[in-house]
């Protein structure tokens, strides 16, 4: 399966948030309330959502085999030499494919691509309770770096892990 992320164009965002529903309303239901997800649903994924973290320097790219789309991620560089997964979404079906290690691989492609930087840190947030996505950056080199309670509104709290990757690159 040869897998490429490709970047998302404003007009492709409502695809983002088709298949964020579908994501978070079949994998999440074991983790968080339905009443957390339709409200993160529409906090984060609503066009207008979805343009704002964009306009505040997120890239959104859809992760695609061929003309199959697989699921998507979004990126955004923290400061000269840290970059920031918001969102590393795959649909259910697609899981267990070893598809996440392959995108993994392609977003350091990505960065590397952008930015020619040797050594850099990749960091992202996961709910303490997603254990599979959790063990999922285990092996891909990601260690907890903190624990951390995020507001989000409405009383929700979004109970996370951040954990970092240090890539070390030598071109």
């Amino acid at each position: 399966m040869e897998i490429k992320i490709i970047k998302t164009k404003e007009e492709e965002l409502s695809k983002i948030a088709e298949m964020a529903e579908l994501i978070w309303k079949k994998y999440y239901i074991e983790i968080i309330s339905i009443n957390q997800i339709e409200y993160m649903l529409n906090k984060f994924y609503s066009n207008d959502a979805l343009k704002l973290q964009i306009k505040n320097g997120q890239d959104f790219y859809f992760i695609k085999n061929q003309s199959e789309f697989l699921g998507f991620v979004s990126l955004s560089q923290q400061d000269i030499s840290t970059y920031f997964i918001h969102k590393f979404y795959i649909l259910p079906e697609q899981h267990r494919q070893n598809l996440g290690s392959n995108v993994m691989h392609e977003i350091i492609n990505v960065i590397n691509g952008l930015y020619n930087i040797n050594n850099y840190k990749l960091k992202l947030t996961v709910n303490r309770q997603n254990f599979k996505a959790i063990n999922f950056y285990f092996k891909n080199g990601f260690t907890i770096e903190s624990v951390e309670d995020f507001d989000i509104g409405e009383s929700y709290l979004m109970n996370d892990f951040v954990m970092i990757k240090n890539v070390i690159n030598s071109f």
